[in-house]
């Protein structure tokens, strides 16, 4: 199977407002076509070796696959997690029209 030229990517933060910021500064900078907000979610998870249950919101970029290490440092550099979740999964099909728009938004200069 040849390598995805799309993926989704998400991560979780603690806020709403933050969320926000992630997505919109992150679309700003043609790192991602689009990004979705969903939440509150509750997340259950183990850190420091302890069991944790806290609400946070989801963001949900699409973008192409040759921007995602600079999606990447973006989230690293805005989120204020010591280590934010950045999953990425790959897509495998999706309509030409969408596709195409999204490879158009994320590159730096539309000419």
């Amino acid at each position: 199977m040849p390598e995805a030229q799309y993926i989704a990517v998400m991560t979780t933060t603690d806020s709403e407002e933050r969320a926000r910021h992630l997505a919109t500064t992150a679309v700003e900078a043609r790192l991602a076509a689009c990004a979705q907000i969903d939440g509150p979610v509750t997340s259950v998870y183990r850190w420091q070796d302890e069991v944790h249950s806290d609400t946070e919101w989801r963001v949900l970029y699409k973008t192409a696959a040759d921007r995602y290490g600079e999606l990447e440092a973006h989230i690293k550099g805005a989120h204020t997690y010591e280590t934010p979740e950045i999953v990425a999964t790959p897509v495998t099909a999706g309509s030409d029209a969408y596709l195409a728009w999204l490879r158009t938004e994320t590159r730096l200069s539309r000419g």
